[in-house]
Protein backbone atom coordinates (compact mmCIF):
# COMPACT_ATOMS: atom_id res chain seq x y z
CA UNK A 1 0.00 0.00 0.00
CA UNK A 2 1.35 3.60 -0.84
CA UNK A 3 1.30 6.07 1.48
CA UNK A 4 1.13 9.95 0.98
CA UNK A 5 2.94 11.90 2.80
CA UNK A 6 3.27 16.00 1.63
CA UNK A 7 5.41 17.79 3.37
CA UNK A 8 4.03 21.51 4.01
CA UNK A 9 6.92 24.32 2.26
CA UNK A 10 8.02 26.72 4.36
CA UNK A 11 8.77 30.38 3.08
CA UNK A 12 8.89 34.25 4.24
CA UNK A 13 6.28 37.19 4.61
CA UNK A 14 7.95 38.38 1.16
CA UNK A 15 8.47 35.29 -0.79
CA UNK A 16 5.37 33.84 -0.87
CA UNK A 17 4.28 35.24 -4.44
CA UNK A 18 7.51 34.23 -5.93
CA UNK A 19 7.09 30.61 -4.91
CA UNK A 20 3.34 30.50 -6.13
CA UNK A 21 4.49 31.49 -9.62
CA UNK A 22 6.35 28.70 -10.03
CA UNK A 23 4.81 25.80 -12.20
CA UNK A 24 3.34 22.79 -9.88
CA UNK A 25 6.15 20.77 -11.05
CA UNK A 26 9.22 22.89 -9.83
CA UNK A 27 7.74 23.35 -6.49
CA UNK A 28 6.37 19.63 -6.05
CA UNK A 29 9.38 17.72 -6.09
CA UNK A 30 7.63 14.19 -6.37
CA UNK A 31 9.14 11.36 -5.54
CA UNK A 32 8.41 7.79 -4.29
CA UNK A 33 10.81 6.41 -1.61
CA UNK A 34 9.67 2.56 -0.48
CA UNK A 35 5.88 2.73 0.24
CA UNK A 36 5.97 6.88 0.44
CA UNK A 37 5.03 9.13 -1.76
CA UNK A 38 6.76 12.39 -0.86
CA UNK A 39 5.95 16.11 -2.10
CA UNK A 40 6.01 19.44 -0.95
CA UNK A 41 2.63 20.51 -0.51
CA UNK A 42 1.61 24.50 -0.25
CA UNK A 43 -1.12 24.79 2.72
CA UNK A 44 -0.90 28.69 3.13
CA UNK A 45 -2.99 31.30 4.59
CA UNK A 46 -1.62 34.66 3.40
CA UNK A 47 -3.01 37.34 6.14
CA UNK A 48 -3.13 41.28 5.83
CA UNK A 49 -1.96 43.00 2.90
CA UNK A 50 0.81 44.89 1.63
CA UNK A 51 0.87 48.58 2.41
CA UNK A 52 0.43 49.24 -1.36
CA UNK A 53 -3.16 47.98 -1.55
CA UNK A 54 -3.88 48.27 -5.52
CA UNK A 55 -0.40 46.37 -5.39
CA UNK A 56 -1.72 43.77 -3.67
CA UNK A 57 -4.64 43.20 -5.61
CA UNK A 58 -2.53 43.59 -8.67
CA UNK A 59 -0.96 40.51 -7.56
CA UNK A 60 -3.99 38.30 -6.75
CA UNK A 61 -5.33 39.15 -10.02
CA UNK A 62 -2.48 38.28 -12.36
CA UNK A 63 -1.55 35.08 -10.14
CA UNK A 64 -5.42 34.16 -10.98
CA UNK A 65 -4.84 34.54 -14.95
CA UNK A 66 -1.44 33.26 -15.33
CA UNK A 67 -2.40 31.35 -18.46
CA UNK A 68 1.48 28.68 -17.28
CA UNK A 69 -0.47 27.82 -14.39
CA UNK A 70 -2.95 25.99 -12.77
CA UNK A 71 -5.52 27.89 -10.82
CA UNK A 72 -8.52 27.36 -9.23
CA UNK A 73 -10.08 30.48 -7.71
CA UNK A 74 -11.98 27.97 -5.50
CA UNK A 75 -14.14 31.16 -3.39
CA UNK A 76 -15.37 31.97 -6.94
CA UNK A 77 -16.07 28.74 -8.81
CA UNK A 78 -17.51 26.53 -5.95
CA UNK A 79 -19.88 24.29 -7.33
CA UNK A 80 -23.17 24.43 -4.79
CA UNK A 81 -25.21 21.78 -7.27
CA UNK A 82 -26.39 18.51 -5.73
CA UNK A 83 -28.59 16.18 -7.91
CA UNK A 84 -31.96 14.86 -5.84
CA UNK A 85 -30.84 11.09 -6.06
CA UNK A 86 -28.00 12.38 -4.15
CA UNK A 87 -29.63 14.49 -1.65
CA UNK A 88 -31.87 11.97 -0.87
CA UNK A 89 -29.00 9.57 -0.94
CA UNK A 90 -27.96 11.86 2.45
CA UNK A 91 -31.34 12.30 3.66
CA UNK A 92 -31.72 8.74 4.43
CA UNK A 93 -28.22 8.42 6.21
CA UNK A 94 -29.21 11.67 8.51
CA UNK A 95 -32.13 9.73 9.32
CA UNK A 96 -30.68 6.74 10.52
CA UNK A 97 -28.50 8.99 12.35
CA UNK A 98 -31.10 10.76 14.52
CA UNK A 99 -32.75 7.24 14.89
CA UNK A 100 -29.63 5.73 16.54
CA UNK A 101 -29.07 8.62 18.29
CA UNK A 102 -25.51 9.76 16.60
CA UNK A 103 -23.97 7.36 14.49
CA UNK A 104 -19.63 6.73 15.28
CA UNK A 105 -17.68 7.72 12.83
CA UNK A 106 -16.63 4.21 11.15
CA UNK A 107 -20.36 3.24 10.82
CA UNK A 108 -20.83 7.03 8.68
CA UNK A 109 -18.37 6.57 7.07
CA UNK A 110 -19.75 2.71 6.13
CA UNK A 111 -22.96 4.05 5.09
CA UNK A 112 -21.65 7.20 3.02
CA UNK A 113 -19.62 4.63 1.10
CA UNK A 114 -22.50 1.96 0.68
CA UNK A 115 -24.55 4.73 -0.86
CA UNK A 116 -21.48 5.67 -3.41
CA UNK A 117 -21.54 9.34 -1.61
CA UNK A 118 -17.60 9.00 -1.51
CA UNK A 119 -16.11 9.51 -5.27
CA UNK A 120 -14.59 5.48 -6.01
CA UNK A 121 -10.65 6.16 -7.57
CA UNK A 122 -9.64 3.39 -9.54
CA UNK A 123 -6.47 3.40 -7.60
CA UNK A 124 -6.83 2.00 -4.64
CA UNK A 125 -4.46 3.54 -2.62
CA UNK A 126 -5.69 7.15 -3.66
CA UNK A 127 -9.01 5.72 -2.55
CA UNK A 128 -7.95 4.70 0.76
CA UNK A 129 -5.93 7.96 1.34
CA UNK A 130 -9.23 10.08 0.57
CA UNK A 131 -11.44 7.63 3.11
CA UNK A 132 -9.02 8.44 5.56
CA UNK A 133 -9.15 12.04 5.34
CA UNK A 134 -12.75 12.12 5.38
CA UNK A 135 -12.62 10.09 8.42
CA UNK A 136 -10.21 12.70 10.20
CA UNK A 137 -12.19 15.31 9.13
CA UNK A 138 -15.56 13.76 10.39
CA UNK A 139 -13.66 13.01 13.47
CA UNK A 140 -12.82 16.59 14.01
CA UNK A 141 -16.38 17.52 13.69
CA UNK A 142 -17.69 15.46 16.43
CA UNK A 143 -15.02 15.80 18.58
CA UNK A 144 -15.44 19.66 18.41
CA UNK A 145 -19.04 19.79 18.79
CA UNK A 146 -20.67 18.90 22.08
CA UNK A 147 -23.82 16.99 20.19
CA UNK A 148 -21.63 15.38 17.78
CA UNK A 149 -23.46 13.97 14.58
CA UNK A 150 -26.44 15.65 15.96
CA UNK A 151 -25.22 18.88 16.32
CA UNK A 152 -27.21 21.27 14.05
CA UNK A 153 -24.91 22.63 11.48
CA UNK A 154 -24.15 19.02 11.01
CA UNK A 155 -26.85 18.30 8.27
CA UNK A 156 -25.46 21.13 6.13
CA UNK A 157 -21.66 19.94 6.65
CA UNK A 158 -22.32 16.43 5.30
CA UNK A 159 -24.56 17.33 2.53
CA UNK A 160 -21.96 20.21 1.40
CA UNK A 161 -19.10 17.88 1.52
CA UNK A 162 -20.28 15.16 -0.37
CA UNK A 163 -21.42 17.53 -3.26
CA UNK A 164 -17.85 19.13 -3.19
CA UNK A 165 -16.08 16.00 -3.20
CA UNK A 166 -18.57 15.07 -6.60
CA UNK A 167 -18.01 18.34 -8.09
CA UNK A 168 -14.31 19.22 -7.22
CA UNK A 169 -12.38 16.65 -5.90
CA UNK A 170 -13.38 13.70 -8.38
CA UNK A 171 -12.34 16.00 -11.10
CA UNK A 172 -8.68 17.32 -9.33
CA UNK A 173 -7.99 13.29 -8.65
CA UNK A 174 -8.58 11.89 -11.98
CA UNK A 175 -6.09 14.15 -13.41
CA UNK A 176 -3.09 12.94 -12.07
CA UNK A 177 -3.05 13.60 -8.57
CA UNK A 178 -0.80 15.15 -7.23
CA UNK A 179 1.08 15.84 -9.94
CA UNK A 180 -1.11 17.59 -12.07
CA UNK A 181 -3.29 18.96 -9.53
CA UNK A 182 -4.17 22.63 -9.33
CA UNK A 183 -3.19 25.59 -6.98
CA UNK A 184 -6.45 25.47 -5.08
CA UNK A 185 -7.18 29.79 -4.19
CA UNK A 186 -9.57 30.92 -1.86
CA UNK A 187 -10.71 34.78 -1.06
CA UNK A 188 -12.21 36.42 2.14
CA UNK A 189 -14.71 34.76 4.18
CA UNK A 190 -16.01 31.27 4.25
CA UNK A 191 -18.84 29.78 5.83
CA UNK A 192 -18.65 27.02 8.17
CA UNK A 193 -19.18 24.19 5.88
CA UNK A 194 -16.23 26.31 3.86
CA UNK A 195 -13.89 25.88 6.14
CA UNK A 196 -14.37 22.17 6.78
CA UNK A 197 -13.87 21.33 3.18
CA UNK A 198 -10.82 23.79 2.39
CA UNK A 199 -9.49 21.80 5.71
CA UNK A 200 -10.12 18.34 4.13
CA UNK A 201 -8.26 19.79 0.82
CA UNK A 202 -5.33 20.22 2.85
CA UNK A 203 -5.63 16.82 4.64
CA UNK A 204 -5.65 15.24 1.46
CA UNK A 205 -2.65 16.99 -0.14
CA UNK A 206 -4.07 19.78 -2.41
CA UNK A 207 -2.03 23.16 -3.08
CA UNK A 208 -4.38 25.54 -1.18
CA UNK A 209 -3.87 29.22 -0.24
CA UNK A 210 -5.97 31.14 1.65
CA UNK A 211 -6.04 35.09 1.17
CA UNK A 212 -7.79 37.51 3.82
CA UNK A 213 -6.89 41.26 3.62
CA UNK A 214 -8.59 41.38 6.54
CA UNK A 215 -6.38 39.22 8.63
CA UNK A 216 -8.76 37.04 9.60
CA UNK A 217 -7.54 33.38 10.50
CA UNK A 218 -10.69 31.40 8.65
CA UNK A 219 -9.44 28.07 9.61
CA UNK A 220 -8.57 28.84 13.55
CA UNK A 221 -10.95 26.48 14.93
CA UNK A 222 -10.06 23.69 12.89
CA UNK A 223 -6.42 24.33 13.01
CA UNK A 224 -3.62 23.81 15.57
CA UNK A 225 -0.22 25.32 15.96
CA UNK A 226 1.12 22.18 14.31
CA UNK A 227 -1.46 21.30 12.46
CA UNK A 228 -3.01 22.44 9.06
CA UNK A 229 -2.06 25.66 7.40
CA UNK A 230 1.11 27.63 7.45
CA UNK A 231 0.04 31.56 8.57
CA UNK A 232 1.79 34.79 7.03
CA UNK A 233 0.72 37.97 8.01
CA UNK A 234 1.47 40.81 5.82
CA UNK A 235 2.32 44.26 7.01
CA UNK A 236 -1.15 46.03 6.71
CA UNK A 237 -4.78 45.15 6.32
CA UNK A 238 -7.17 46.55 4.25
CA UNK A 239 -11.16 46.21 3.96
CA UNK A 240 -12.59 42.67 2.33
CA UNK A 241 -13.96 44.26 -0.99
CA UNK A 242 -15.42 41.45 -3.81
CA UNK A 243 -12.24 39.81 -6.32
CA UNK A 244 -11.11 42.16 -8.64
CA UNK A 245 -12.86 41.27 -11.76
CA UNK A 246 -10.08 43.75 -14.01
CA UNK A 247 -6.64 44.47 -13.00
CA UNK A 248 -6.23 47.93 -10.82
CA UNK A 249 -5.43 50.54 -12.94
CA UNK A 250 -4.11 53.10 -9.96
CA UNK A 251 -0.34 53.19 -9.53
CA UNK A 252 1.24 54.58 -6.26
CA UNK A 253 3.75 56.79 -6.30
CA UNK A 254 7.07 56.51 -4.98
CA UNK A 255 6.75 59.59 -2.24
CA UNK A 256 3.48 57.64 -1.44
CA UNK A 257 5.47 53.92 -1.11
CA UNK A 258 7.57 55.24 1.19
CA UNK A 259 5.14 57.37 2.98
CA UNK A 260 3.51 54.16 3.34
CA UNK A 261 6.22 52.32 4.89
CA UNK A 262 7.22 54.92 7.43
CA UNK A 263 3.79 54.19 8.77
CA UNK A 264 4.54 50.93 8.31
CA UNK A 265 7.08 51.37 10.90
CA UNK A 266 6.42 53.96 13.01
CA UNK A 267 2.75 54.37 13.37
CA UNK A 268 2.24 50.11 14.52
CA UNK A 269 -0.53 49.07 16.85
CA UNK A 270 1.74 48.96 20.11
CA UNK A 271 3.99 52.29 19.13
CA UNK A 272 1.75 55.07 20.92
CA UNK A 273 2.90 57.19 18.41
CA UNK A 274 -0.73 57.28 16.76
CA UNK A 275 -1.68 59.26 13.85
CA UNK A 276 -4.81 61.14 14.07
CA UNK A 277 -7.99 58.83 13.12
CA UNK A 278 -5.20 55.80 12.34
CA UNK A 279 -7.54 53.29 13.23
CA UNK A 280 -10.81 54.40 11.42
CA UNK A 281 -11.17 50.83 10.19
CA UNK A 282 -10.77 48.73 13.74
CA UNK A 283 -13.52 47.66 15.81
CA UNK A 284 -13.94 48.78 19.28
CA UNK A 285 -14.41 46.73 22.20
CA UNK A 286 -14.50 48.98 26.45
CA UNK A 287 -13.42 47.53 28.79
CA UNK A 288 -15.38 49.62 32.03
CA UNK A 289 -13.17 51.00 34.80
CA UNK A 290 -13.87 50.71 38.09
CA UNK A 291 -12.80 54.15 40.07
CA UNK A 292 -13.32 56.13 43.14
CA UNK A 293 -14.88 58.99 42.75
CA UNK A 294 -12.00 61.08 42.82
CA UNK A 295 -10.43 58.85 39.89
CA UNK A 296 -13.30 59.81 37.59
CA UNK A 297 -12.29 63.42 37.57
CA UNK A 298 -8.57 62.81 36.93
CA UNK A 299 -8.99 59.98 34.50
CA UNK A 300 -11.78 61.44 32.49
CA UNK A 301 -9.90 63.85 30.67
CA UNK A 302 -7.24 61.47 29.46
CA UNK A 303 -7.29 60.23 26.04
CA UNK A 304 -7.93 56.75 25.73
CA UNK A 305 -4.66 55.72 24.47
CA UNK A 306 -3.71 57.00 27.97
CA UNK A 307 -5.86 54.99 30.14
CA UNK A 308 -5.20 52.02 32.03
CA UNK A 309 -5.76 48.78 30.03
CA UNK A 310 -6.25 50.76 26.36
CA UNK A 311 -5.17 48.25 23.67
CA UNK A 312 -5.02 47.86 20.40
CA UNK A 313 -5.16 43.90 19.16
CA UNK A 314 -6.11 41.83 15.67
CA UNK A 315 -7.65 45.20 14.23
CA UNK A 316 -9.86 46.11 17.76
CA UNK A 317 -9.21 49.17 19.79
CA UNK A 318 -9.84 48.32 23.40
CA UNK A 319 -11.02 51.17 25.30
CA UNK A 320 -11.08 51.87 28.89
CA UNK A 321 -14.20 53.66 29.54
CA UNK A 322 -16.25 54.48 32.62
CA UNK A 323 -20.23 53.98 33.79
CA UNK A 324 -21.14 55.69 36.63
CA UNK A 325 -24.02 56.97 38.56
CA UNK A 326 -23.50 60.01 40.92
CA UNK A 327 -25.83 60.14 43.55
CA UNK A 328 -26.88 63.33 45.97
CA UNK A 329 -24.96 66.39 46.04
CA UNK A 330 -22.01 67.75 48.20
CA UNK A 331 -22.45 70.06 50.94
CA UNK A 332 -20.42 72.85 48.97
CA UNK A 333 -22.80 73.21 45.95
CA UNK A 334 -20.09 75.46 43.97
CA UNK A 335 -17.81 72.77 43.93
CA UNK A 336 -20.41 70.06 42.89
CA UNK A 337 -21.49 72.35 39.51
CA UNK A 338 -17.28 72.71 39.30
CA UNK A 339 -16.84 69.17 39.12
CA UNK A 340 -20.42 68.97 36.53
CA UNK A 341 -18.27 71.38 34.11
CA UNK A 342 -15.35 69.67 33.86
CA UNK A 343 -17.05 66.50 32.68
CA UNK A 344 -18.54 68.79 30.30
CA UNK A 345 -15.58 70.71 29.07
CA UNK A 346 -14.83 68.70 25.80
CA UNK A 347 -16.43 69.39 22.49
CA UNK A 348 -17.52 65.51 22.48
CA UNK A 349 -19.40 65.47 25.45
CA UNK A 350 -23.67 65.45 24.83
CA UNK A 351 -25.68 66.81 27.56
CA UNK A 352 -28.93 65.20 28.43
CA UNK A 353 -31.61 66.98 31.15
CA UNK A 354 -34.92 65.27 29.99
CA UNK A 355 -36.18 61.82 29.87
CA UNK A 356 -36.64 59.99 28.08
CA UNK A 357 -34.34 60.66 25.30
CA UNK A 358 -34.93 58.07 22.66
CA UNK A 359 -38.01 56.48 21.48
CA UNK A 360 -39.54 52.90 22.20
CA UNK A 361 -39.75 51.22 18.77
CA UNK A 362 -42.65 49.28 18.15
CA UNK A 363 -43.10 46.29 15.58
CA UNK A 364 -41.95 43.14 15.22
CA UNK A 365 -38.68 42.98 13.59
CA UNK A 366 -38.39 39.20 13.94
CA UNK A 367 -37.87 38.70 10.78
CA UNK A 368 -34.91 41.03 10.55
CA UNK A 369 -33.34 39.38 13.00
CA UNK A 370 -33.54 36.67 11.85
CA UNK A 371 -32.19 36.92 8.40
CA UNK A 372 -28.99 38.95 10.29
CA UNK A 373 -27.72 35.75 12.12
CA UNK A 374 -24.58 34.27 11.70
CA UNK A 375 -23.99 30.54 11.06
CA UNK A 376 -23.09 30.60 15.25
CA UNK A 377 -26.65 32.08 16.02
CA UNK A 378 -25.12 35.44 16.44
CA UNK A 379 -25.74 38.38 14.75
CA UNK A 380 -23.22 38.94 11.46
CA UNK A 381 -21.86 42.50 11.18
CA UNK A 382 -21.90 41.99 7.51
CA UNK A 383 -25.12 40.90 7.50
CA UNK A 384 -26.68 44.10 9.21
CA UNK A 385 -24.26 46.57 7.01
CA UNK A 386 -25.98 44.86 4.36
CA UNK A 387 -29.58 44.66 5.08
CA UNK A 388 -32.03 46.91 3.95
CA UNK A 389 -33.36 48.11 7.52
CA UNK A 390 -29.86 49.28 8.49
CA UNK A 391 -29.69 53.15 8.45
CA UNK A 392 -26.25 53.95 9.20
CA UNK A 393 -24.79 53.50 5.61
CA UNK A 394 -23.77 57.30 5.75
CA UNK A 395 -21.54 56.57 8.25
CA UNK A 396 -17.70 56.00 7.39
CA UNK A 397 -17.19 52.01 6.81
CA UNK A 398 -15.12 51.60 9.79
CA UNK A 399 -16.82 52.73 11.95
CA UNK A 400 -20.28 51.01 10.66
CA UNK A 401 -18.50 47.53 11.12
CA UNK A 402 -17.53 48.66 14.46
CA UNK A 403 -21.15 49.48 15.49
CA UNK A 404 -22.54 46.74 14.07
CA UNK A 405 -20.10 44.35 15.82
CA UNK A 406 -21.00 46.15 19.51
CA UNK A 407 -24.59 45.59 18.18
CA UNK A 408 -24.06 41.69 17.86
CA UNK A 409 -22.24 41.50 21.24
CA UNK A 410 -24.71 43.93 23.17
CA UNK A 411 -27.64 41.57 22.00
CA UNK A 412 -25.53 38.36 22.81
CA UNK A 413 -25.20 39.21 25.91
CA UNK A 414 -28.45 40.26 27.29
CA UNK A 415 -27.05 42.57 30.41
CA UNK A 416 -30.55 44.73 30.61
CA UNK A 417 -32.86 43.04 32.98
CA UNK A 418 -35.90 40.85 31.61
CA UNK A 419 -39.21 42.09 32.31
CA UNK A 420 -41.60 39.45 33.89
CA UNK A 421 -41.94 36.54 32.02
CA UNK A 422 -39.79 37.65 29.18
CA UNK A 423 -37.67 35.17 27.29
CA UNK A 424 -34.27 35.59 26.46
CA UNK A 425 -34.94 35.19 23.12
CA UNK A 426 -38.10 38.26 23.43
CA UNK A 427 -35.40 40.07 25.55
CA UNK A 428 -32.59 39.82 22.80
CA UNK A 429 -35.67 41.15 20.14
CA UNK A 430 -36.12 43.93 22.26
CA UNK A 431 -32.41 44.97 22.15
CA UNK A 432 -32.19 44.78 18.36
CA UNK A 433 -35.63 46.65 18.21
CA UNK A 434 -33.50 49.69 19.62
CA UNK A 435 -31.09 49.84 17.42
CA UNK A 436 -33.38 50.31 14.85
CA UNK A 437 -33.28 54.37 15.00
CA UNK A 438 -30.05 55.30 16.92
CA UNK A 439 -30.38 59.39 17.65
CA UNK A 440 -28.63 61.23 15.53
CA UNK A 441 -27.04 63.48 18.24
CA UNK A 442 -25.73 60.13 19.70
CA UNK A 443 -24.63 58.92 15.81
CA UNK A 444 -22.39 62.64 15.48
CA UNK A 445 -20.73 61.87 19.06
CA UNK A 446 -19.68 58.77 17.85
CA UNK A 447 -18.49 60.25 14.54
CA UNK A 448 -15.72 62.77 16.41
CA UNK A 449 -14.72 59.51 18.18
CA UNK A 450 -10.62 59.45 17.27
CA UNK A 451 -10.44 56.32 19.38
CA UNK A 452 -7.07 57.14 20.88
CA UNK A 453 -7.80 60.46 21.66
CA UNK A 454 -10.61 62.20 24.16
CA UNK A 455 -13.40 59.72 24.97
CA UNK A 456 -17.32 60.83 24.19
CA UNK A 457 -19.24 61.26 26.76
CA UNK A 458 -22.62 60.95 27.44
CA UNK A 459 -23.77 63.01 30.73
CA UNK A 460 -27.40 62.42 32.02
CA UNK A 461 -28.85 65.07 34.57
CA UNK A 462 -31.90 63.12 36.25
CA UNK A 463 -34.03 65.17 38.91
CA UNK A 464 -37.84 63.92 39.59
CA UNK A 465 -38.83 66.94 37.48
CA UNK A 466 -37.45 66.24 34.10
CA UNK A 467 -39.08 63.14 32.94
CA UNK A 468 -38.12 59.20 34.14
CA UNK A 469 -35.51 57.09 32.25
CA UNK A 470 -37.15 54.63 29.97
CA UNK A 471 -36.10 50.98 29.12
CA UNK A 472 -34.81 52.21 25.92
CA UNK A 473 -32.76 54.55 27.40
CA UNK A 474 -31.05 51.78 29.45
CA UNK A 475 -30.47 49.83 26.39
CA UNK A 476 -28.49 52.64 24.19
CA UNK A 477 -26.30 53.21 27.38
CA UNK A 478 -25.62 49.76 27.23
CA UNK A 479 -25.06 49.75 23.45
CA UNK A 480 -22.41 52.85 24.21
CA UNK A 481 -21.30 51.33 26.58
CA UNK A 482 -20.54 48.36 24.72
CA UNK A 483 -18.90 50.39 21.85
CA UNK A 484 -16.62 53.05 24.14
CA UNK A 485 -18.62 55.65 25.05
CA UNK A 486 -18.00 57.59 29.03
CA UNK A 487 -21.15 57.45 30.66
CA UNK A 488 -21.90 59.68 33.74
CA UNK A 489 -25.75 59.81 35.31
CA UNK A 490 -25.98 62.51 37.81
CA UNK A 491 -28.79 62.07 39.99
CA UNK A 492 -29.20 64.38 43.00
CA UNK A 493 -32.41 63.06 44.02
CA UNK A 494 -30.98 59.99 45.02
CA UNK A 495 -33.85 58.05 43.88
CA UNK A 496 -33.50 54.72 41.68
CA UNK A 497 -33.52 55.04 37.73
CA UNK A 498 -31.35 53.30 35.80
CA UNK A 499 -30.96 50.29 38.59
CA UNK A 500 -34.51 49.61 37.42
CA UNK A 501 -33.13 48.43 34.35
CA UNK A 502 -29.25 46.96 35.15
CA UNK A 503 -27.76 45.31 37.57
CA UNK A 504 -26.05 47.52 39.37
CA UNK A 505 -22.66 44.99 39.53
CA UNK A 506 -22.35 47.16 35.57
CA UNK A 507 -21.57 50.51 36.66
CA UNK A 508 -20.49 52.60 39.54
CA UNK A 509 -22.33 54.04 42.27
CA UNK A 510 -20.91 57.37 43.91
CA UNK A 511 -22.75 58.35 46.61
CA UNK A 512 -22.74 62.24 47.97
CA UNK A 513 -23.43 64.16 50.95
CA UNK A 514 -26.87 64.33 50.77
CA UNK A 515 -30.05 64.39 48.68
CA UNK A 516 -31.98 67.07 46.67
CA UNK A 517 -34.94 67.63 45.06
CA UNK A 518 -34.28 71.46 43.48
CA UNK A 519 -31.08 70.88 41.70
CA UNK A 520 -32.21 71.85 38.10
CA UNK A 521 -29.03 71.50 36.04
CA UNK A 522 -27.56 75.24 35.91
CA UNK A 523 -25.70 76.02 32.77
CA UNK A 524 -27.03 75.60 29.07
CA UNK A 525 -25.00 73.89 27.17
CA UNK A 526 -24.47 73.95 22.99
CA UNK A 527 -23.00 70.67 21.85
CA UNK A 528 -21.34 70.13 25.06
CA UNK A 529 -19.71 73.29 25.65
CA UNK A 530 -21.39 76.33 27.45
CA UNK A 531 -22.79 79.46 25.60
CA UNK A 532 -20.28 82.01 27.95
CA UNK A 533 -17.10 79.93 26.76
CA UNK A 534 -18.53 79.86 23.07
CA UNK A 535 -18.49 83.50 23.02
CA UNK A 536 -14.97 83.55 25.07
CA UNK A 537 -13.86 81.68 22.41
CA UNK A 538 -15.68 83.43 19.00
CA UNK A 539 -13.58 86.47 21.26
CA UNK A 540 -9.99 85.40 21.64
Amino acid sequence: MVMFTPKIMNSNNYEWLTTLKQPSSQRQDIQQVGEFIQYNQIAWQILGSTTDVDEYFENLYDLTHDEYLNICLLSEELDKNISNEMFQDIQKILSINTAEHGLSVNRLIAFLEGSQLIPKHENQDIHLHIRNQIKTVLTKFKDSNTNGFLDNNFRRVLVDLVKWLHNHIKKWLENDFPRNSPLILWYGDMTFSESYFLYLLILIGFDVVIFHPEGKDMLSILTGENDGSTIYTLPATTPLVPFPKTKPARKETVAHKASKEIERLIHTDDSLLFKPWQFRNYATRSITLKTTYDELFILHKERAMLRPNFEVKNNIVQIPVFFSKIVGVPKNRREYWEKVEQLTYHEITHTIDHLPFTNFIKGNNQYHYQNALGQDGILDPQKMMESNWWKYKELPNGLQFGLALAIARYVENVVIKPLANEAKQQTQLFLFNQVMNIPVEILRLLQQFDYTQQVPKLLIYNTEQNGTLSRSDAALLLLLNEFGIDIILLNPTGQNDIEMFIEEKYFDTHWLDEVSFDQEFQELKVHGQSILKRVIKKLF
